[in-house]
């Protein structure tokens, strides 16, 4: 790999590379590291249980499968507006509101039956979406010249509650006798303490602190490079989250104990880990992130032709492959907002159009993939679907990867 010195972005005014108030600033980055702790373990803990919830609700394998694509119709449709709702609220007050919506989701979800079911689970992926659009966009700002280490810290946080959750829903929800009710609501106690370690960052986050009241000239919506980086984060979430949702039932449907699946699909998560801090340095340091795309299609493709076609002795192998690859493509897809972009605004402006039409790619997956299977009864078909995937994302990767700004021409 060649290296050279993370390209340096624009600083925009009221945004000093070194902020005097220490203090202050570590209590920024334990916010930032609790509220992306709270934003992954409510959708990871429902992989695992999805054949319980849908048997015990009498769901179809369709409708089981909308569990997981209802909060991305949610990002896909708040996404775009988060970064006009911050400037208008203002970026520390939109964030507390999404995280005190994401405590109620949470609870909402696990009431009742089937429609607080859906019903929390829209508001889990609201408040989601507004979270993942404007952290990038904050990193970025507060901290111009440690994006790749603070987006390291950021991703990793959201993927160590992750893999947690995937690991541990069956035991508590079968051995600790909670069910996947009590399972599911479990996930409160992290989301409230985000929102309590937040509240002092109401008032360290002026809109002048942070860059997000300005407008950007840059119209991302029409820039092929932005559509690049869009394609690339959708296809990559379409993966996570089609994996996150099905694996293990593919697994039990292998004869692996619901147990061992939860694990697998942990481990998968747990390879992510080191990746999703390393891959955000690496990139940022490097001319332009061709090479790393090309590592993480090859892990995608390798893992989902041995889910497909080799000996389930293997998955583990398969497993970690996916999860090596997973954590390539998000540390990549999280870079890319800051990498691509010169201002805060922009970063803010690609990662909603991003996460806006790259979630909407990635809301067809879990449903898809579970509509494939009722049709075919068989997974031959669906897990096909996933390798063309990743094959797309190499195509997309090598044009987001691109030594450019989603403002150049040419």
């Amino acid at each position: 790999m060649k290296f050279s010195r993370q390209k340096s972005n624009i600083a925009e005014p009221g945004l000093p590379a070194h902020d005097s108030n220490t203090a202050s600033r570590w209590m920024l980055i334990t916010g930032i590291i609790c509220v992306a702790a709270a934003l992954r373990a409510p959708f990871t803990s429902v992989g695992p249980l999805l054949e319980t919830i849908r048997d015990d609700l009498g769901l179809s394998n369709t409708l089981a499968g909308a569990i997981t694509t209802l909060p991305l119709l949610a990002f896909a449709l708040l996404s775009p507006f988060a970064p006009q709702l911050a400037r208008k609220v203002g970026l520390a007050n939109i964030l507390m509101l999404a995280m005190l919506t994401l405590s109620m989701g949470i609870l909402v979800r696990s009431a009742s039956g089937t429609v607080t079911l859906f019903a929390g689970t829209a508001m889990i992926g609201l408040s989601i979406a507004v979270c993942n659009v404007l952290l990038p966009g904050l990193i970025k700002g507060k901290f111009p010249h440690r994006i790749g280490l603070m987006t390291g810290i950021y991703t990793v946080s959201m993927n160590v509650c992750a893999a947690a959750a995937s690991g541990i829903s069956i035991p508590l929800a079968s051995h600790a006798g909670l069910g996947w009710r009590g399972t599911l609501a479990l996930w409160f106690i992290i989301s409230a303490l985000a929102t309590l370690l937040w509240i002092p960052q109401m008032k360290s986050l002026s809109p002048s602190s942070t860059g997000a009241v300005r407008s950007s000239a840059v119209r991302v919506w029409r820039s092929p490079l932005a559509w690049q980086v869009t394609l690339f984060m959708g296809l990559q979430s379409l993966l996570y989250y089609v994996l996150i949702a099905w694996f293990s039932v593919i697994l039990g449907e292998r004869g692996m104990s619901s147990s061992h699946a939860g694990w697998i699909l942990s481990l998968m998560q747990l390879a992510q880990l080191p990746f999703t801090f390393f891959v955000p340095l690496w990139a940022g340091r490097m001319k332009n992130q061709r090479l790393l795309v090309v590592i993480t299609s090859i892990l995608f493709i390798i893992g989902i032709l041995g889910i497909w076609l080799g000996s389930t002795e293997l998955m583990a192998v398969w497993a970690v492959c996916i999860g090596i690859g997973g954590g390539f493509a998000f540390g990549l897809a999280m870079m890319f907002f800051s990498l691509r972009t010169r201002t805060t605004q922009e970063a803010s402006e690609l990662s909603g159009m991003a996460q806006s039409a790259g979630y909407l790619l990635a809301a067809m997956g879990p449903a898809l993939f579970g509509l494939l299977h009722d049709a075919t009864n068989s997974w031959n078909t669906p897990l096909a679907l996933l390798a063309a995937a990743s094959v797309l994302l190499f195509a997309a990767g090598m044009g987001a990867g691109r030594d450019r700004y989603v403002g150049d021409r040419g």
